[in-house]
């Protein structure tokens, strides 16, 4: 069997990765055609359409850098954009870099398998569309697969009930309605404080409280864009060798455990100004140390007690049992402030009122029956791995990898699989949690050169080694038990994927640094690619 290549590498997915992967591959010269199943492109940006939907990092560097041109023409309007804004400024550089051309939308892949005989991919659509192509390339985002909880009766209910991360592409009136929102993660922390405004009453039912870290929003001056545009440069390059990929400065050598109590807390107040900066630019233990995390926790969860009235409602809000960061901590835009409110209202589901079931009206829980009108899903992500188990990706081996990572989900630096020739992936398993435009750009760069090289000697195939992925799965377990991020499975975090009801959780994050990482995907190229072979 031969096979006519339709296109050299077809990518799945029309977000940020998407948009980068263009311009790189453009560079090689092979053809690209990006598909995806929505209808306009934005990848995360184009599904979460819920009310605060907006970034965790600051605007200026959750951007793509490859064009200094754009950087130097795009504005952005304030600290933290809006989907909204985040869209229209994808659309800006695929309009600037003629991207369309190679951008194909409302056009959802279903499966993808290796032939062996012709060492090519075979990718079908839901519009009966084959393609084949030489290389195939995940670009679906490590946070795109909704988890939608196995809630007993939850078709029975009468009105709208929906993940978060698929609200109703024509908007949702919830003016003056009851509003169930499920779950209390950064969805829920961002779309609260706007729906108390107009809705009824809004109920969120909460699992596990969160610490949560103040945004403190701001418009963007002209005196703070040009500070921005005159040092682009070194911006870039604090997030290329930053530990999260964010343009933060570190606090070398000052260690929370060893600063007097005074001097520590005026410290830690003095940098309460908002972002995860707080946490990256006090101290450097906090993260490592448990007596310092503690001193940082103690702190955030003070700040909290602050803001709202009813101590009980403070009492289970405050995180219990777990160190800062073994669960991902959201930015607050109003979050606490809103259950000072009479229409806002909190349900403890997993000490005091467990969910029994969703019924036509609403949900009961095992004291009382609450009636809605709308119920909202805000109960995360099969993060990493969702994507490339939605649909069937088969191997040379015949195994999709879906059973491949049945009990463990390992990868070589998050960017290959062993048994998935020519497949490349943007941040998947065991890469780090990072700033994700400078870990896709750092991705794009590392599967780009491996394409040129195959191109230019060319490699019709590259073998990701199956050694090589143990020893990187290996170097990530050994790093991430060294952590305070190791307790995750204990707290349902889908940091280790102990969200998914039935599955075992797993290491899927590197902690070794995201820098540190950028560095072994550069010493991967000036060494040829030791983790794969070519033929």
């Amino acid at each position: 069997m031969t096979n006519k290549i339709d296109c050299d590498a077809i990518v799945v997915g029309a977000g940020f990765a998407g948009l980068a992967l263009i311009h790189h591959l453009k560079k090689t010269g092979i053809s690209v055609k990006v598909l995806d199943k929505a209808s306009e492109i934005g990848g995360t940006w184009a599904w979460n359409r819920y009310p605060g939907a907006a970034t965790d990092s600051e605007g200026y560097y959750y951007c793509l850098t490859f064009s200094k041109e754009i950087l130097q023409e795009w504005t952005w309007s304030e600290r933290y954009p809006g989907w909204e804004e985040t869209n229209r400024y994808l659309n800006f550089v695929a309009d600037k870099c003629d991207m369309w051309p190679h951008i194909q939308l409302d056009t959802e892949v279903i499966s993808a398998e290796f032939n062996k005989e012709d060492g090519l991919w075979i990718v079908k659509t839901k519009n009966d569309e084959e393609l084949v192509c030489k290389y195939f390339i995940s670009a679906m985002g490590m946070i795109s697969q909704p988890v939608i909880p196995s809630f007993d009766g939850i078709e029975n209910f009468n009105g709208p009930c929906f993940h978060s991360s698929r609200w109703p592409q024509e908007g949702l009136d919830y003016d003056g309605k009851k509003v169930a929102i499920v779950g209390c993660g950064a969805s829920t922390v961002q779309m609260l404080p706007i729906m108390a405004q107009t809705a009824e009453n809004v109920t969120v039912f909460q699992r596990t409280p969160n610490f949560v870290l103040p945004a403190m929003q701001k418009s963007m001056t002209p005196e703070w864009e040009k500070d921005i545009k005159d040092n682009y440069d070194e911006i870039i390059d604090k997030c290329r060798n930053h530990v999260f990929g964010m343009a933060f400065d570190s606090p070398v050598g000052r260690n929370a455990v060893d600063t007097p109590e005074d001097e520590r807390e005026k410290i830690f107040e003095d940098n309460w100004n908002g972002s995860f900066r707080w946490v990256f630019e006090t101290f450097d233990d906090l993260l490592v140390d448990p007596a310092a995390n503690q001193m940082a926790a103690d702190f955030i969860i003070k700040k909290m007690k602050e803001k709202i009235n009813d101590p009980e409602i403070a009492e289970i809000l405050t995180p219990k049992g777990y160190p800062l960061f073994a669960k991902r901590p959201p930015l607050d835009h109003g979050f606490y402030e809103a259950f000072n409110r009479e229409n806002v209202h909190l349900v403890d589901i997993k000490d005091r009122e467990p969910i029994s079931k969703f019924t036509e009206k609403g949900i009961n829980t095992i004291k009382n029956e609450y009636e809605f009108d709308i119920i909202i899903l805000a109960t995360g992500f099969q993060a990493y791995t969702g994507a490339l188990e939605a649909f069937d990706i088969i191997g040379q081996s015949g195994k999709s990898i879906r059973e491949k990572w049945e009990l463990e989900s390992k990868s070589i630096m998050g960017v290959c699989i062993s048994d998935f020739p020519n497949l490349f992936t943007i941040t998947g398993p065991q890469a780090p949690f990072a700033n994700l435009p400078t870990s896709i750009e750092q991705n794009c760069l590392w599967i780009s050169d491996c394409i040129n090289k195959m191109e230019k000697e060319g490699h019709k195939i590259c073998h990701p080694l199956l050694e090589a992925e143990e020893e990187w799965s290996a170097h990530v377990k050994e790093v991430h038990e060294q952590t305070l991020m190791n307790v995750g499975d204990k707290v349902n975090s889908w940091m280790m994927g102990a969200n998914i009801e039935n599955r075992k959780s797993r290491v899927l994050i590197y902690f070794g640094g995201a820098g540190v990482y950028y560095d072994r995907l550069r010493e991967s190229v000036d060494n040829d690619f030791p983790e794969l072979t070519f033929s």
